[in-house]
C-alpha cells in the first residue's frame, strides 16, 4: 500500500495506491495489478457539503478511479487515453511510483537555458550530433542555438533527446504533445515510437489526444473513461511504417522559386550552380521540401572508384549531381529526404547521380532511397598548402565558417601576409575555388590562368569567401554514388 501526496490546483489532494507488479516469464510482461482511490483532506467545508447531500465521512472522502489488470513489456509502446480528469495522470504516477529508477518521466529533464544545444547533449560532438538529429533538429543553425531560443516543437524534440541519454528503460510522459499544433504532435509521435522500438525502450504517453494511434502505433492502448470505467487493446508491437503526414505529400518538378522560398533552412549558401533539375514535395499548397540536381564538377573525391576516366562532355551526359536537399524544419525525421531523393533520381536525366554530404555522417537518408555509400573523405590534399599558411597566419581552422571570424582575422594581416595567403590560393586551383572567379556559364569553372590573375587581383570580401570554402572543404563528406544501369 502507498501514499501519495500531490497539489492539485488550490486544494491538497491524498491519493492512496496499491499497484503489485509481476513478471510473466511466459510473455515476458509485467504485470500490473491496480487498485486507486483518491481521498481528499476532511476541512469544515467538505464537511458541510457532505451533511448537505447525505454523505458519510468516508463517501465524502474517497473516489475509487482505477481498478484494473494492465499488462505490459520493457519494450511495449503504451498509449494511454481519456477525457481530462478520467485519471489517466493518476494511472501514470502509479505506474512510475513503482518503477523508480527504472523510469524517467518527461518532466523531470533539467535543461540549461542559456548553453548551445551541442554542448548539452552527448558526451561527444559526434554523440551529440547524432542524437539531436534524431529527434529532428538536425539543422546545423539549430546546433548553436540555446534552449530558450527554440519554438515549443523544438523543445519539444530536445527533452526527448534528453530522455534517450538518460539511458532509463521506461520512458514516461503525462499530457503527451497535447500543447503542439496536431501535426507536429504527429512527427513527434511516430520519431518517439521508431527509436524507442529501435533501442528497445518502453513508452508509456498520456493525452487527451485520440489522434496520435496511427503514428504511436502502440502495442498497448488504454482508454480511460470517467469513474473505473477502462478499455484496454493489446496489439502486435510492430513499428508504424511511415508517419501519415507522408501520404498526404507528392513529388513534382519545381522551380528556382521553390528553392528560393526553402534555401534559408539550408546550413550552406543560398546560391546554387545551374540547375539541371529541381524537384519540389507538396502538401496540398504547403511546400514542405525541394532538391537541386546540377551539372557534376570536373572532379571530386570518390567519383573514379564507380566511373572510368571520362571528358567533361561524357561527365556532363552521364552524371548529374544532387546539390541540395532541404526539407521545412517542421517536417523534418520522417523520411522525406529519402522520399525526394527515391522518387527524383529516375527523373534526374542522366544514368548515374552523385552526392556529396557531410550530413550523411549522421544519418543515412540517401542510403535509405537507393543510393550507395562509396567513400568517406576526411581530408584534401590540394587544400593542405592552403590549410598550412592559414595555421601559420594564426587562423583557428574549426572556425573558418564564420564569416565575422575570418574577416576580422584577414582584417588584421599585413599587406605581405596577404600576398602570401593569396599565393597559395593560386597554386592551390581547386575547382570550387575557380568557380567563385568564373564568368562564363559554357566554362563554370574556369581556367587557371585566368583564376590565378583574379586571386591576386582579390580583395578582402573575396578573399575571406575562399577562406570559408576551405573551411567547407576540410569537412569529413561522404560520396553516394546511384546507377540506373
Amino acid at each position: 500500500m502507498r501514499r501519495k501526496h500531490f497539489s492539485s490546483g488550490e486544494r491538497e489532494v491524498f491519493c492512496v495506491s496499491q499497484l503489485r507488479r509481476t513478471y510473466d516469464r511466459a510473455t515476458g510482461k509485467f504485470r500490473f495489478d491496480i487498485s486507486y482511490e483518491t481521498h481528499t483532506e476532511v476541512t469544515p467545508r467538505t464537511l458541510v457539503v457532505a451533511e448537505a447531500f447525505g454523505l458519510g465521512i468516508d463517501e465524502a472522502q474517497k473516489f475509487k478511479v482505477l481498478d484494473a489488470e494492465l499488462k505490459i513489456g520493457p519494450k511495449d509502446v503504451v498509449y494511454i487515453t481519456g477525457d481530462s480528469g478520467s485519471g489517466k495522470s493518476v494511472l501514470l504516477r502509479a505506474i512510475k511510483a513503482d518503477l523508480g529508477k527504472e523510469a524517467v518521466d518527461l518532466t523531470e529533464i533539467v535543461v540549461d537555458p542559456d548553453k548551445p544545444l551541442i554542448e548539452t547533449v552527448g558526451k561527444t560532438v559526434e554523440e551529440g550530433l547524432e542524437l539531436l538529429s534524431k529527434v529532428g533538429l538536425n539543422d546545423a543553425f539549430l546546433f548553436l542555438r540555446t534552449y530558450g531560443q527554440l519554438s515549443d516543437g523544438q523543445k519539444y524534440r530536445y527533452r526527448i533527446a534528453k530522455l534517450i541519454e538518460s539511458g532509463r528503460q521506461w520512458w514516461l510522459m503525462d499530457e503527451f504533445a497535447a500543447t503542439l499544433d496536431r501535426d507536429t504532435a504527429k512527427i513527434i509521435a511516430y520519431n518517439l515510437q521508431k527509436m524507442a522500438r529501435q533501442m528497445g525502450r518502453a513508452v508509456i504517453a498520456a493525452t487527451t489526444h485520440g489522434d496520435l494511434a496511427e503514428d504511436l502505433n502502440p502495442s498497448v492502448h488504454v482508454h480511460k473513461r470517467f469513474g473505473q470505467e477502462i478499455q484496454i487493446d493489446y496489439y502486435p508491437n510492430t513499428p508504424a511504417k511511415e508517419c501519415s503526414l507522408t501520404r498526404e505529400m507528392t513529388v513534382e518538378e519545381g522551380s528556382r522559386e521553390d528553392w528560393k522560398k526553402l534555401c534559408s533552412f539550408h546550413y550552406r549558401g543560398h546560391g546554387v550552380s545551374v540547375p539541371r533539375k529541381i524537384f519540389r514535395l507538396i502538401r496540398g499548397e504547403e511546400l514542405c521540401g525541394v532538391i537541386v540536381y546540377t551539372y557534376p564538377p570536373p572532379a571530386c573525391y570518390g567519383r573514379r572508384l564507380v566511373l572510368p576516366r571520362m571528358s567533361m562532355r561524357e561527365i556532363n551526359q552521364q552524371l548529374s549531381t544532387i546539390n541540395r536537399v532541404v526539407i521545412h524544419p517542421k517536417y523534418r525525421t520522417i523520411g522525406l529526404g529519402a522520399k525526394l531523393i527515391r522518387e527524383t533520381l529516375p527523373l534526374a536525366g542522366t544514368p548515374n547521380v552523385e552526392l556529396i554530404a557531410v550530413m550523411a555522417k549522421y544519418s543515412p537518408f540517401a542510403e535509405k532511397a537507393g543510393m550507395r555509400k562509396v567513400a568517406e573523405q576526411r581530408t584534401i590534399k590540394s587544400l593542405s598548402s592552403v590549410s598550412k599558411m592559414l595555421l601559420e597566419l594564426s587562423f583557428d581552422l574549426q572556425l573558418l565558417g564564420s564569416q565575422r571570424y575570418v574577416s576580422c582575422k584577414l582584417g588584421n594581416l599585413t599587406t605581405k601576409q596577404l600576398e602570401v595567403l593569396k599565393e597559395a590560393f593560386a597554386k592551390c586551383g581547386h575547382p570550387r575555388f575557380k568557380k567563385e572567379f568564373a564568368g562564363n556559364r559554357q566554362c563554370p569553372f574556369g581556367d587557371l590562368t585566368g583564376y590565378r590573375r583574379c586571386i591576386m587581383d582579390a580583395d578582402l570580401s573575396k578573399l575571406a569567401k575562399l577562406v570559408k570554402i576551405v573551411g567547407l572543404l576540410s569537412q569529413t563528406k561522404i560520396y553516394l554514388f546511384w546507377s540506373r544501369l
